[in-house]
């Protein structure tokens, strides 16, 4: 019997006891590749302080690669620095520099190729081509990673984490700076991103390609090309996040193109060339937004069905609302308008007087740009109040019903 219990202990406990590899240039293992090699299932690689030259370190077994303080891979522009194939892999704590680059592959300083159930997390990347890459890959969480990219322009330069065909990871507490785009997800679904601060890079901070389903959560997207491109997507929810100067002559807090069904609320639009950039989307929600000091706070293009746009404060923006085509069912009451100059008289809130947010010199300004440098002119003022009282080249069913008196409160978590 006593036999029997000890064979049952060794088959159910046995194989997972993990054992810590060490490297380091003093250790058995020099290289984390020799390492990896012979480690077993579950096993952790202790990779101690110093620069390690190395690159394609392939992981095809499930094990946790972790770095003490100081322990460095570099990649010495060779290709690839980490490859993952396997499930069930964890990456933490590395300064990862000197990716390779290619104009024939997509070399990264991590690539998760194929796997799911990976964690990556507490890596500082300078440099890179590409940083991060999920290939086909889920239910994975990439979180707390410094990116640092010299990116000036869109071409000769990758992404800072990058998601193809990869579902249902959590992207969360990142830091990219000056890549190409910040984060770029191409038919990538029920994906979170959230707690991440993108800053400077050279065309979106965050970009969605055929992406369903995603959130973007309580992030910052700051002083990119534009803040967020969401295009042929459904049903992205953006809450609780700051978009704030991106500008320059095609930049955008939020570049909505052949989108449908998706939520914005209590985001904040601070000094944007443009907060909101719609064209051919449709039964959107934008609600409890703080559109402050932007050139337009939303611009729309065209072909824009079944909009709601509520609760939203617009606050000293050159131009609140630039609209094309017809109104196409759009609604907007109950927003708060610094430039609404109505009364309330039965003191209920809500302004007696309908509110126009579309000015002549906005619709001037779109079939002749240049008029712009017009724009604090007392002939400004003196055409849109004229327009105001006689409405003939603007909508005149464009208006808010009710515009509320004093400045929504909008507490963000």
């Amino acid at each position: 019997m006593r036999i029997l219990f000890f064979l049952l202990f060794i088959c159910f406990y046995g194989g997972v006891i993990a054992k810590t590899i060490e490297v380091c240039p003093t250790c058995p293992h020099k290289s984390i590749n020799s390492a990896i090699i012979s480690a077993d299932k579950n096993d952790v690689v202790l990779v101690k302080k110093g620069v390690y030259k190395e690159f394609e370190i392939i992981i095809d077994k499930p094990l946790t690669l972790k770095g003490e303080q100081g322990a460095v891979i570099d990649g010495d522009n060779q290709g690839e620095i980490i490859i993952v194939e396997s499930p069930g892999v964890t990456i933490d704590g590395f300064e990862i520099r000197n990716v390779g680059t290619s104009n024939l592959r997509d070399f990264s300083a991590v690539r998760i190729k194929e796997q799911t159930n990976f964690l990556v997390q507490n890596l500082t990347i300078h440099k890179p081509f590409f940083a991060i890459y999920l290939e086909k890959s889920n239910n994975g969480v990439v979180r707390n990673n410094k990116i640092y990219g010299e990116a000036v322009g869109e071409f000769g330069f990758a992404n800072g984490i990058q998601l193809w065909y990869s579902h249902e990871n959590l992207i969360e507490g990142n830091e990219v700076h000056q890549m190409r785009d910040g984060i770029y997800c191409e038919f990538s679904d029920r994906n979170i991103f959230k707690n991440n601060f993108v800053e400077k890079n050279a065309r979106y901070g965050l970009h969605f390609m055929f992406c369903h389903d995603n959130a973007v959560l309580n992030s910052t997207y700051k002083s990119n090309g534009a803040g967020i491109a969401i295009m042929f997507s459904k049903r992205t929810n953006a809450h609780n996040n700051t978009f704030a100067d991106n500008w320059g002559g095609s930049s955008y807090g939020i570049l909505l193109k052949e989108c449908y069904d998706s939520e914005f609320s209590h985001n904040l639009f601070k000094r944007n060339t443009v907060g909101i950039n719609i064209e051919g989307s449709s039964r959107m929600k934008y609600y409890n937004n703080d559109f402050q000091s932007n050139g337009w706070a939303i611009r729309s293009r065209g072909a824009n069905y079944e909009n709601i746009f509520e609760k939203n404060n617009f606050l000293d923006n050159s131009f609140d609302l630039s609209y094309y085509g017809q109104i196409n069912r759009n609604s907007f009451d109950g927003n708060y308008w610094s430039d609404y100059s109505g009364y309330d008289l039965d003191r209920d809130g809500i302004g007696d007087i309908p509110y126009r947010p579309i000015k002549l010199f906005s619709y001037l300004v779109n079939k002749a740009p240049q008029a712009i440098i017009l724009l604090r002119s007392l002939f400004i003022d003196i055409i849109d109040f004229s327009e105001k009282v006689s409405p003939v080249f603007v909508p005149d069913n464009l208006v808010d019903e009710k515009p509320v008196m004093k400045m929504i409160k909008h507490d963000r978590n």
